[in-house]
């Protein structure tokens, strides 16, 4: 039985992991600690390591892990932009889950978007304590209102049906429009002065870096609402916060902040925040924050860990790594990986 180790371990992944480990024929080690430069000794004898989104995993993280044995990074996730590829390229091969549940996801952008504009964090909270005033609940009717979605991939495309049902009109930006289908694509200059709400659903790259900042901000209607389930560096947070105090954002509804990785998942209710930016935005009344939990439902965490130990076991039994993604790739470089199985 091949063993494998999982660091940044919560209850609800052990769970799904424990459930499918012995039909891939696995044993799991589980760490609570987030995979870094200062943790990454504990996977030493293991070939293969299970890490997440907001681990950190750099060129000192790659070259420990490396040292000590490490062949394989399973991602639990289909975000990598916390990965140096570079470093790990001839070193360690990594692969992901590129896909769970888009629609946990999208369904959850427009759960946060129902929840602020029609004020039910703030109703819920009032009738706890008997409180059946109306006053401050005003929000506005979604039909008619135009969605502009960035982004149109697969979770993109599922907000899009879900927007439809709502009576909103869509428009998207898209780098690479999807040929011959419904959606109506604009520019993204053109997305941001006709959008009433704006609703983020494309990864975190170099050109996707702070794409929310003051410059399309300033493009943008008065009052509009802004909506992030993706990557929280899509949004130069100090950019919304300025935005949000001088009452250009009407609403922000965010799963996910650019400085996030030291903070979610995590319990810091007995903790002072020195995120100054956070915790401002954070006491807008304007503004729901929900702690990068778009991904979790029951469907999606069945997924996570069919697939992650679908691509160890692949990697253990010298199979083709459908789901790796390295360096060489990213370059555009012819990839060997349907001869050799791997990408190196």
């Amino acid at each position: 039985m091949n063993r494998i180790c999982f660091f940044d371990t919560k209850q609800y992944d052990k769970t799904y992991f424990e459930l499918l480990k012995e039909q891939y024929n696995i044993e799991i080690e589980y760490f609570e600690p987030k995979l870094g430069p200062k943790t990454a000794f504990m996977a030493k004898g293991y070939e293969a390591v299970v890490a997440f989104v907001n681990d950190s995993i750099g060129e000192e993280t790659i070259n420990i892990l490396y040292e000590n044995g490490t062949k394989l990074i399973a991602m639990r996730c289909a975000g990598y932009n916390n990965v140096d590829f570079k470093a790990a390229f001839q070193k360690i091969h990594v692969v992901r889950v590129p896909a769970y549940s888009p629609y946990a996801v999208a369904e959850h952008a427009m759960a946060l978007l129902l929840t602020l504009n029609r004020k039910i964090h703030r109703a819920y909270t009032r009738t706890r304590d008997f409180n059946f005033s109306l006053n401050g609940l005003t929000g506005f009717d979604l039909h008619g209102k135009t969605m502009g979605v960035i982004g149109t991939g697969k979770i993109g495309r599922i907000f899009i049906d879900i927007c439809r049902g709502f009576g909103l009109n869509v428009i998207a930006y898209d780098p690479y429009p999807i040929k011959d289908s419904d959606i109506r694509y604009v520019t993204l200059e053109e997305l941001c002065k006709e959008s009433d709400i704006i609703s983020l659903h494309c990864p975190l790259t170099k050109d996707t870096f702070h794409l929310i900042n003051q410059d399309t901000i300033a493009m943008m209607k008065k009052g509009v609402y802004l909506i992030n389930t993706s990557r929280g560096a899509l949004i130069n947070s100090e950019d919304l916060l300025e935005a949000l105090k001088a009452e250009k954002i009407g609403g922000a509804c965010l799963d996910v902040y650019e400085e996030e990785t030291e903070l979610f998942y995590e319990d810091m209710s007995y903790t002072i925040i020195h995120d100054d930016v956070l915790s401002r935005i954070i006491s807008m009344p304007n503004v729901i924050v929900t702690s990068h939990q778009a991904f979790l439902t029951k469907e999606a965490l069945h997924n996570i860990a069919e697939t992650t130990l679908s691509n160890c076991r692949d990697y253990f039994d010298d199979k083709v790594l459908q789901n790796e993604v390295c360096y060489q790739c990213s370059k555009g470089e012819a990839c060997p990986r349907d001869k050799n199985k791997k990408c190196f």
